[in-house]
């Protein structure tokens, strides 16, 4: 937590902050551009930042991406803010739009439009479980009553609607790397995207890296519905207690 509070502690981070949040995954050339300073000093402050874990990097060829990783400041405000309100405030869910079909593969050098990353305590066999299990993900899946797998297909449902489908495209544990598709139901207009997740031993811990390609309209929705998934995830693995961090309107 020291760690979170002193990279905010400085107008040029929090700006930082600001405009990974209006455009994510942005190079050090783009966000050294609006600021009065050096490419050193950001370089710097990118370097606080990353350390508190608030943004996270992606180097695609000779270009390094920054992105806003809210799963730090979500368990801030799990901790001190949640508990304080009357009525949760109202989060929006962003359509996710892209065509899966018509998209050209992967490569090395194609940046994703969302990642967030968060370090849980596990082994990386008890993190694999979680993310497949659909008795599991029911756990600690925000959006979820009822996860069903039905062979390299998981379905997640509410009230007996589906709400998500994501097909297993590449599965390969030993190099600590799952794609998947991402099939929202809950807008008619969408579109499947694609997951990346990349699983990290570090000592006692495992590090989870979350990659989203293909999303046409920002990320913002995104990262809020991934950050509840993630916190839940992490509760869940180190507590063993169910923990769904639900979107809520108010009254």
């Amino acid at each position: 937590m020291d760690l979170i509070f002193k990279a905010l502690n400085d107008p040029a981070r929090r700006a930082l902050l600001d405009h990974l949040r209006q455009q994510d995954g942005q190079s050090l050339t783009d966000l050294a551009a609006p600021l009065d300073m050096s490419r050193f000093g950001v370089m710097k402050h990118l370097g606080v930042l990353e350390d508190a874990g608030l943004i996270t990097t992606v180097k695609r060829g000779r270009f390094k991406y920054h992105y806003l990783n809210a799963v730090p400041l979500q368990q801030v405000i799990d901790r001190w803010i949640e508990p304080l309100l009357a009525k949760p405030a109202t989060r929006r869910l962003l359509a996710l739009k892209s065509d899966l079909e018509g998209a050209s593969a992967m490569t090395d050098d194609q940046k994703p439009d969302f990642v967030l990353q968060t370090f849980i305590r596990c082994t990386p066999d008890a993190l694999w479980r979680a993310l497949s299990d659909p008795e599991q993900m029911a756990q600690y899946h925000f959006m979820a009553d009822e996860v069903v797998r039905d062979n390299s297909t998981i379905l997640t449902y509410r009230n007996g609607q589906l709400l998500l489908t994501c097909r297993e495209l590449t599965v390969d544990r030993e190099a600590g790397r799952v794609v998947t598709t991402f099939e929202p139901h809950w807008d008619p207009q969408a579109v499947p995207s694609r997951v990346v997740y990349i699983v990290r031993q570090e000592g006692d811990n495992c590090c989870l890296t979350v990659e989203h390609y293909g999303l046409q309209h920002g990320s913002e929705g995104v990262a809020n519905g991934w950050a509840r998934m993630m916190a839940g995830l992490k509760t869940w693995l180190e507590t063993g207690t169910p923990a769904r961090f639900e979107m809520t309107e108010p009254a």
